[in-house]
């Protein structure tokens, strides 16, 4: 039997190149998130299959989980998000920890979904959490890093857009404004969550299947259509703009201005997949016309830590995909050349190996990465596998450089070279990578 190259469907192999690019991404990430005090944990990629049947949507567990029975009879799924396991951990500890905390985690994930650009079946995730903040501070904070992210990859304001929405004013339209039963409310909040995806014609056809006749005849479908069309909070009908979601909306919306954040709009079709979520939910969208999606979400879930038993503790967070960040990186030109981490390569002539070898050991010492090439091929050879792997400089190690101390130190892009002794060599290599 031939064995396939490719990888599992949905899933990436990560070539040098590719880790590279990932571990700059998360790089980057990481000192955004640490810079507002946040801490890193992780968990099992293996939880009991219940902690999603208690916490995650139906279609999460019915349709997107990795599910077995282990040997040990047990029904377990890999992780196909993180905020179940964060939750359990905080209820474990809940009397111990000192709040707020702040906890970051880049974990990565596995959902069964059909794989498209941007969406796989598995890949690494930013969580962002911060518990025990019941105050929109912590939505506020949440939006300053997602925000944050983004600039400190270099993009600019009008790169992306920062879509509000909050929860219970959903609820009270579908239940105040418009009347719906609950179990309307429910299929109309999975509609509108998938609305970007349907054809109009599409959507309004399902809507109307929501609806009973004397809905119909009241124009609940055209009072909907109306509100989903809103892009400014304070268009809102009068009876809705003064409830108290509205009003948490538009002073998260001021505050964001005032801090500089002003491409930050008001959403009603953001849902938000989960059904966990009750209160302000956000997504970030890139606004590249060849990938006008959203790229990371979030927002206030304050009932899930008290699920297990114990009392419950607010809750507010995000989630950012590194496929989808990659995707809006090299789309809008932001993502850099990335250079191997190994400094220098070098070349031995014959019998000059064990040189090669304690020249390397001493560059180490030194915070040099240094590779020796120690396949005893030809020098030309040598010098065509650094070619190929990118490398910046070869040294040249024969027998004259060893009996005189001056090494060939070779600049692979231009071809130039320079005679020089070791410490020459070491102090070159080490100012190059301050640069």
């Amino acid at each position: 039997m031939k064995l396939s190259t490719a990888p599992y469907k949905g899933a990436r192999d990560f070539y040098p190149e590719d880790k590279r690019k990932q571990n700059y991404m998360f790089s980057v990430i990481r000192k955004v998130v640490k810079s507002y005090g946040y801490e890193e944990y992780d968990a099992p990629i293996l939880e009991a299959l219940d902690l999603y049947k208690a916490k995650s949507g139906q279609e999460i567990v019915s349709e997107q989980t990795y599910s077995f029975i282990d040997r040990g009879g047990r029904e377990v799924a890999i992780r196909p998000e993180m905020t179940p396991s964060v939750s359990r951990m905080v209820a474990a500890r809940r009397q111990e920890l000192a709040y707020p905390l702040r906890w970051f985690s880049i974990p990565n994930l596995w959902r069964y979904e059909r794989p498209q650009r941007g969406r796989l079946r598995e890949h690494w995730q930013l969580n962002v959490d911060i518990f025990g903040i019941a105050n929109t501070n912590a939505e506020l904070e949440l939006i300053f890093i997602a925000d944050d992210i983004y600039k400190a990859f270099g993009a600019s304001s009008d790169m992306y857009q920062i879509k509000l929405n909050h929860r219970q004013l959903s609820d009270l339209i579908f239940s105040n404004y418009l009347k719906l039963s609950p179990d309307q409310s429910y299929a109309m909040a999975k509609l509108i969550d998938r609305k970007a995806k349907l054809e109009p014609l599409s959507f309004i056809a399902q809507l109307d299947d929501i609806l009973r006749p004397e809905q119909k005849q009241n124009s609940i479908a055209e009072k909907l259509l109306n509100l989903l069309d809103t892009t400014d909070i304070n268009d809102l009908p009068a009876e809705l703009l003064k409830t108290a979601p509205a009003q948490e909306l538009l002073e998260v919306i001021k505050s964001l201005i005032e801090h500089g954040i002003d491409n930050a709009i008001f959403d009603p079709t953001l849902m938000r997949g989960f059904d966990y979520y009750s209160g302000i939910v956000f997504e970030v969208f890139d606004t590249h016309p060849d990938n006008n999606r959203s790229m990371m979400g979030g927002g206030r879930y304050d009932g899930l830590v008290g699920l297990f038993g114990v009392e419950p503790v607010p809750t507010a967070g995000f989630g950012l995909g590194d496929a989808t960040l990659a995707n809006f990186l090299e789309l809008h030109k932001l993502m850099p050349a990335i250079d191997t981490d190994t400094q220098i390569y070098i070349a031995v002539l014959p019998d000059t190996l064990e040189s090669g070898l304690k020249i390397a050991r001493r560059m180490r010492t030194q915070g040099i990465n240094a590779a020796v090439d120690i396949s005893k091929r030809k020098l030309g050879d040598q010098l065509n596998i650094a070619r190929k792997k990118q490398l910046k400089y070869v040294l040249i190690v024969g027998p004259d450089e060893i009996k005189n101390d001056l090494y060939t130190l070779r600049h692979m892009e231009d071809s130039t070279e320079a005679k020089l002794s070791l410490d020459q060599v070491i102090s070159r290599i080490n100012k190059q990578s301050q640069i």
